[in-house]
């Protein structure tokens, strides 16, 4: 019985020597396996960046030029690891994530952020902005470094504005030409209580939704329309399963980039001042890049699809504006006029001379 015990236990370590050698376990096999190329891997610096659209819309360009100037001005000890179309987090719990610190970075449009900022509702206002000017006077100036500054009560630090584009409208309903034409239809919006308003004196019924289900929710008519830029409406392919389309311009549709605080306080001086410039030089990019974008996108859609696109003529644009005008009273009574009155008196300035 004791040899029989003693030749098991032989034969147990001599099955695990064999194991063990066979799985490159040992002296001579992690030697011959080593990649000095490999070493500091370990110390360097990974930012999840996630974001909820396509690469080849403003933002998704913009995420990966980041990348790319991060890798580059900080010799490679920085690594921005950028996940589009929602894979990581959807707009509405990517903030929440943020905030955990269970992503390092996002870039969630106004609208997401006015749940928990109130003042960011009056950049939801239709017909505020007057053209691509006036928007980069606003986000690029004052008016856009304090409004950044108000989210830092949240652990969160705001590093800019990026631009997308004016909204436009789609349905599946009929055109959308005057305001009569909205009554009774389900719209799909961003969590703003502004959108909201707009929506419900048009006399529509909204629905908010994040933005990875809207294609689906518009190919089985479950909701009839929607508002977004020609970037969005392109490459996630709205127009494939929505049948008109008002170029209306009545709202605009930016992105505040976010990064968590405490992982920015964790980061040396250095590597943040890198951070910046790579968000600057984006940030120009962008600005000076986006119209040409939506444009592009724009005769896409023209020469490749079916919808039928109907342009606001002036008489058609006044008619829109005249009727959301009580929205701008009500705005100051609830929130205060401060921001409105700055970014209009902004508007005034940036036009004067043209």
């Amino acid at each position: 019985m004791k040899s029989f015990i003693v030749t098991s236990i032989v034969i147990i370590v001599c099955f695990i020597f064999i194991v063990f050698k066979g799985i490159g376990i040992g002296e001579e096999s992690i030697t011959s396996t080593y990649d000095d190329e490999q070493e500091g891997l370990n110390e360097q610096i990974v930012i999840n960046f996630s974001h909820v659209v396509a690469e080849n819309t403003p933002k998704g360009l913009a995420a990966q030029k980041f990348s790319n100037l991060v890798q580059e001005k900080t010799e490679g000890k920085v690594k921005v690891e950028v996940f589009p179309n929602g894979e990581l987090y959807s707009d509405s719990d990517e903030l929440q994530a943020l905030i955990r610190g269970e992503v390092e970075m996002i870039a969630p449009s106004f609208s997401n952020i006015t749940p928990y900022e109130t003042e960011w509702l009056v950049l939801d206002l239709p017909f505020l902005f007057k053209d691509d000017d006036h928007v980069e006077k606003v986000l690029n100036g004052e008016i856009g470094k304090k409004l950044l500054g108000e989210i830092k009560n949240r652990d969160v630090k705001g590093l800019a504005f990026w631009p997308n584009g004016f909204k436009q409208m789609t349905s599946n309903k009929g055109p959308l030409i005057e305001p009569v034409d909205f009554r009774g239809l389900r719209f799909r919006i961003m969590p703003s209580k502004g959108l909201e308003e707009q929506f419900r004196m048009l006399g529509a019924r909204t629905n908010v939704m994040p933005f990875n289900q809207v294609y689906r929710n518009f190919e089985t008519r479950y909701i009839d329309g929607g508002e977004n830029t020609i970037s969005n409406i392109y490459s996630k392919r709205f127009y494939t399963v929505q049948e008109y389309m008002t170029l209306s311009n009545h709202g605009y549709l930016g992105y505040a980039v976010l990064i968590n605080q405490a992982f920015w306080d964790s980061l040396s001086k250095d590597i943040q001042e890198a951070i910046i410039v790579a968000m600057d030089e984006t940030t120009d990019w962008l600005f000076e890049h986006n119209v040409e974008i939506n444009e592009q996108q724009l005769r896409a859609i023209r020469n490749g699809s079916d919808i039928q696109i109907h342009e606001l003529t002036e008489e058609e644009r006044k008619k829109w504006i005249d009727f959301f005008e009580p929205m701008y009273k009500e705005h100051a009574i609830k929130y205060g006029d401060k921001w409105l009155t700055e970014i209009l008196e902004l508007s005034a300035k940036t036009h004067i001379g043209k």
